[in-house]
């Protein structure tokens, strides 16, 4: 693998992460919306990732690459967005008759987002940003070193 070829492979992983923990913040921001323009509270959403190149994911990336025992096209090296999906668990209900998005029994419903879920998320991304920077930064490292070897 080149020192090109482990750029692309962190920059898709901290652009992915970084779509991670916009979702996220996104999540955090809304969690106690409880009316939207498409009505109702705010539903949750999360992002899947995938292998680059290969729809099938990371599994049948791994065997196929065993199985061959060819090298893989720097085409699939690397992660992307596989889809973002809405959670369309329902929210909490609390009664509140005097909130303006009550029902008419007096029920309030909540957004589907827990705090302590998203806080997990988040330091999961984070870490996983991090890592990726930590494989930018020893690439960049390495490859000054091999061009300072002839001085």
């Amino acid at each position: 693998m080149s020192f090109w070829s482990n750029m692309r492979v962190s920059s898709a992983a901290l652009s992915a992460q970084r779509l991670r923990l916009d979702l996220i913040s996104n999540n955090i921001a809304n969690a106690q919306t409880t009316s939207t323009e498409a009505g109702g509270p705010y539903k949750r959403q999360d992002v899947f990732f995938q292998a680059q190149g290969n729809k099938a994911g990371l599994p049948d990336f791994i065997a196929n690459r065993l199985a061959s025992k060819m090298p893989i096209a720097e085409s699939q090296y690397g992660v992307q967005v596989a889809q973002i999906v809405t959670d369309q668990t329902t929210g909490a209900k609390v009664y509140d008759p005097s909130h303006p998005d009550s029902d008419a029994e007096g029920y309030v419903t909540y957004p589907n987002v827990d705090l302590v879920t998203e806080m997990t998320n988040m330091l999961s991304a984070t870490r996983s940003y991090e890592a990726n920077l930590a494989v930018v930064d020893a690439s960049k490292n390495l490859a000054y070193k091999a061009l300072n070897i002839g001085k």
